[in-house]
């Protein structure tokens, strides 16, 4: 190791040591922090009209407050009492299948939603999907 020290080197020692700059702490790593605000719903014992209008309420309400991840949780529909009416298909009544087609069909929705995406395990798996929120440029 080098005993001698330039002049310089003393100079700009002398100067960190004055000035009120604190260097960054590396053992803690200052990225960006991606603030994404996430709301959920879970629709669980809803009837179809009730889950939509419900659905359609959260998304307009979530967009206004300029949340960027919604996690909707519909079920399975493994419980649902379709089944038990011969007359009803048991696809098109869980809510699993109508709600996202409900959105998709809602061109008032849509208009504030970038990509609809099935959720992890985490978050319901099958039971549920996520709906990623355009982001809302009005002031307030």
């Amino acid at each position: 190791m080098n005993d001698n020290i330039s002049d310089k080197d003393k100079k700009d020692w002398q100067k960190f040591l004055l000035s009120k700059d604190k260097l960054p702490n590396k053992d803690f790593k200052t990225q960006k922090q991606n603030l994404l605000k996430i709301r959920s719903i879970d629709l669980h014992g809803y009837t179809l009209e009730q889950a939509n209008n419900a659905v359609e309420e959260f998304i307009l309400k979530a967009y206004d407050e300029k949340v960027s991840k919604l996690i909707v949780v519909t079920g399975k529909g493994i419980h649902s009492d379709v089944e038990k009416d011969p007359y009803v298909s048991k696809d098109l009544g869980i809510l699993k299948y109508s709600v996202p087609e409900f959105i998709n069909n809602n061109q008032n929705l849509m208009r504030v939603i970038n990509d609809i995406q099935d959720a992890t395990i985490e978050d319901g798996g099958g039971g549920a999907f996520y709906i990623f929120l355009k982001k809302n440029k009005s002031i307030g």
